[in-house]
């Protein structure tokens, strides 16, 4: 995210974002409204802060989430506090004020740790709040789904123009770019990058998009038509789609094909086995990398020999660069190294030799083994509750079908930090809704409540595992 620059549109759209939040409360259904202010928001807002002294940095985040806290509180005050915590809950409190045990730990002080608690808090904390006001039911995560399913069609045309004119639309509304030109250039063409901050979180973002599309009309939960749309919703799928395929980036798709295999086939057999699989992938890699055991040397010699050879040398390049890292990761304390740059890699002339491409290393490496192990739960733990409480024969029912695509695409999310960094907020309104959803319990529209935190630990579980009766 960078500093605060561009022309005078930053300041007035970050501004005016907010009372604009606020007003379309007294007007709109409030989750919509919610739901709208963090796509639309992650969308088209600028990737830039603005410094706000002993407060967060005025981001499109920030912004987004003092809105909707705003209108909710002027307009919906009884359900803003009606919001309880849990113990579900703590893994992401942990992990919002592990950088104030960081800062302690390596003499910084407490304000900086405060500082950067604030900042971790508004990333994550904050839409993981959001969603526990607002999408911790079923038709609370189906209007999220369907937001990020339009948000995706939104999309389309800017990624189009981008791949024709290259990543300039960011630059063209706010006065710079946001990112270097040279990471979008791929296989003769441009990866689109419009106003996020990275192409691979636009073709992330696309991949979300499509897979909440295709899960919600395998569910019969897409609706015919969208609001001021006269044609019917599915046929929008094909083109996202296309344009999915169309991002340049490899890793997305195939994580895209890679979730998509694994809800379906597990919807089909009852069999969570590939679940399993999946969530094992992400601790498994870094405990091997980080204890040595593995190198990478094998798996960028597969890329050569069935790819290319420039694929193949920047994979390995990236597993040089963790390894750097990784040491320098392990002389730091349990809550690591803190910021300020203190957990990079420098010459004798103070130069930076490293570049750090996973999320999983910059957390190892800032936040120590504390931070790591509670950003991995944080991530992970809404499709182990889903595994827990519900039966796989439920995954694809109106109550539980936005949870279990929003918990497999939490999982994939996870996979993805291991090679890049892309932090993306609204995945954590994904993990708020769900958490709150299956320890509070899903009531039907007279309240009765169908599955509470008593009796939701499926007996069956361990049946499943080993492929019995869903």
């Amino acid at each position: 995210m960078l500093g605060a620059r561009g022309n005078a549109l930053v300041p007035l759209a970050l501004i005016s974002w907010m009372p604009l939040v606020v007003w379309a409360f007294s007007r709109f259904e409030k989750r919509v409204v919610v739901a709208g202010a963090f796509v639309l928001g992650w969308m088209f807002l600028p990737e830039a802060t603005i410094p706000i002294p002993g407060l967060p940095d005025l981001s499109k985040m920030f912004a987004t989430c003092v809105a909707v806290l705003g209108g909710a509180f002027i307009f919906d005050r009884r359900t803003l506090l009606s919001v309880r915590l849990s113990v579900m809950d703590l893994p992401m409190l942990l992990w919002c004020t592990c950088p104030f045990f960081s800062s302690l730990a390596n003499g910084i002080g407490a304000y900086d740790g405060m500082s950067e608690t604030l900042q971790q808090t508004v990333t994550w904390g904050l839409p993981y709040f959001v969603a526990k006001v607002y999408f911790a039911d079923p038709e609370g995560l189906k209007t999220l789904a369907l937001a990020i399913f339009i948000g995706g069609i939104l999309y389309i045309p800017f990624c189009f123009i981008e791949m024709a004119i290259s990543p300039q639309l960011h630059r063209m509304t706010y006065g710079f770019s946001q990112a270097n030109i040279l990471q979008s250039m791929r296989a003769g063409g441009f990866r689109p990058v419009v106003y996020m901050q990275h192409g691979l979180m636009v073709a992330m973002w696309m991949v979300s998009a499509s897979f909440f599309g295709i899960w919600l009309h395998y569910a019969k939960l897409l609706p015919k038509k969208l609001p001021l749309i006269p044609i019917p919703a599915v046929w929008f799928i094909p083109p996202l789609l296309i344009t999915t395929m169309l991002m340049k980036s490899s890793g997305a798709l195939g994580l895209f094909i890679l979730g998509m295999f694994t809800l379906f086939t597990a919807q089909r057999t009852k069999i969570p086995i590939l679940f399993i699989i999946l969530l094992l992938i992400p601790p498994a890699y870094m405990i091997t990398r980080s204890t040595g055991y593995w190198n990478g040397t094998n798996l960028s010699s597969w890329v050569e020999r069935n790819y290319s050879a420039e694929r193949a040398q920047s994979l390995q390049f990236r597993f040089d660069n963790e390894e750097m890292l990784i040491d320098k990761a392990q002389e730091g304390s349990f809550f690591g190294w803190a910021g300020w740059g203190r957990s990079r890699v420098y010459d004798d002339d103070g130069k930076d030799l490293t570049i750090t491409d996973g999320l999983w290393i910059i957390a190892y490496g800032v936040r120590g083994i504390y931070g790591i192990v509670l950003m991995t739960v944080t991530i992970i733990l809404p499709m182990l509750l889903m595994l827990v409480k519900v039966p796989l024969r439920e995954w694809a029912s109106p109550r539980y079908a936005a949870a279990s695509v929003f918990a497999t695409m939490l999982t994939i999310y996870m996979i993805d930090n291991l090679l890049n960094a892309m932090v993306n907020p609204i995945f954590m309104l994904f993990a708020g809704g769900i958490n709150t959803m299956l320890t509070t319990g899903v009531k039907e529209p007279d309240g009765e409540v169908l599955m509470d935190v008593e009796d939701s630990m499926d007996e069956g579980f361990r049946t499943r595992l080993i492929g019995g009766e869903g």
